[in-house]
């Protein structure tokens, strides 16, 4: 797993899209700027503000809406300013003034002496709420690089694996070609998000949606095969994993037990396709995404194809063959 560091600078400087957008700009207490945001997650510090310090969370960002900037005017009409004093004397990541409201100027004078960033959006304080949720269960996602492909066949992401050589670059170079979509090459970045979904995207964005083809060498599929053939990221749906056909082992010939492959704490169906001359890999993944999509719409061919095999056995003519016309009754 990888661990980031993620500080205030690195909130205002990422580049997101439109809906994503967070429009943040410092307003005071730059020197902090360089502070680490640790917490997924944003804290409402009404109750603080009152003097309640109890469970403060701290360690979040702090969110200021309407409601916490009236009453910041308020305490500082009262001349009441001890709890915003006691706020400083945590280590808050930033201040966060939503609806493009400013500070009270003893806060801001404050936060400036204690160093703390404080930040204004012109978002209202739902909206950024949960577009800073959406940003750091990305950033703070259990992430890991594993050696591999990741290909979307049929709307389902699948996560080509097996030994160097077996033949996973020209198994995604075929169904590119059958008008399926690449999403990574050889490095496969998982990330773990909500706890049950797997993520995949490319280990490097300068060098995605390249492969490394034997005899050929490095080709650029955006430039091969165009914008179509590829996408930025995926669920990880489908673990396949190839391997050279083995004589003595014994492969699942009716898909009745369901195999699992465990990442991140996450278990995704897995299935072992042997890899010989003849046999053709790209539609034999095809077939398994066609039926992991059923599988996930509830229809199971090898459970009802096991039904369909014991109301054969039970039925009459069956009984009347085994038993013999002179054992009936």
């Amino acid at each position: 797993m990888n661990e980031k560091r993620f500080t205030v600078l690195d909130l205002i400087n990422i580049d997101l899209n439109n809906y994503n957008a967070l429009n943040l700009r410092c307003l005071g207490g730059r020197k902090g700027l360089g502070r680490e945001i640790r917490v997924m997650d944003l804290n409402r510090p009404g109750l603080t503000l009152s003097g309640f310090f109890d469970s403060f969370a701290f360690e979040r960002i702090q969110l200021f809406g309407k409601g916490e900037s009236r009453y910041l005017e308020k305490l500082a009409v009262e001349g009441n300013l001890e709890s915003i004093q006691q706020l400083f004397t945590y280590p808050i990541p930033c201040c966060i003034f939503s609806h493009g409201l400013l500070p009270e100027c003893r806060f801001f004078e404050m936060a400036e002496k204690a160093q703390c960033p404080i930040l204004q959006t012109e978002l209202s304080s739902t909206e950024i709420h949960v577009r800073l949720m959406r940003l750091l269960s990305d950033i703070f996602a259990p992430t890991q690089d594993i050696h591999g492909n990741l290909v979307e066949v049929y709307g389902l992401g699948i996560l080509l694996l097996g030994d160097s050589g077996v033949g996973k670059s020209e198994t995604a170079l075929d169904l590119i070609k059958r008008g399926h979509r690449l999403v990574a090459d050889d490095v496969v970045n998982i990330h773990c998000v909500n706890g049950n979904i797997l993520l995949g995207s490319g280990a490097n964005k300068i060098i995605g949606h390249h492969m490394e083809i034997r005899g050929i060498g490095i080709i650029n599929v955006t430039h091969l095969f165009g914008v179509g053939a590829i996408r930025e990221r995926k669920q990880i749906q489908l673990v396949a994993n190839l391997e050279e056909w083995d004589a003595k082992k014994n492969y699942d010939r009716f898909g009745e037990d369901e195999q699992y492959m465990e990442l991140l704490g996450v278990n995704i169906p897995k299935v072992d396709i042997p890899v010989r001359p003849g046999r053709n890999v790209p539609i034999i993944i095809e077939t398994a995404a066609m039926n992991e999509r059923l599988k996930q719409m509830g229809y199971n061919a090898a459970k009802e194809f096991n039904q369909n095999i014991l109301k054969w056995i039970e039925s009459d003519p069956v009984r009347s063959v085994y038993f013999g016309s002179e054992d009936i009754i």
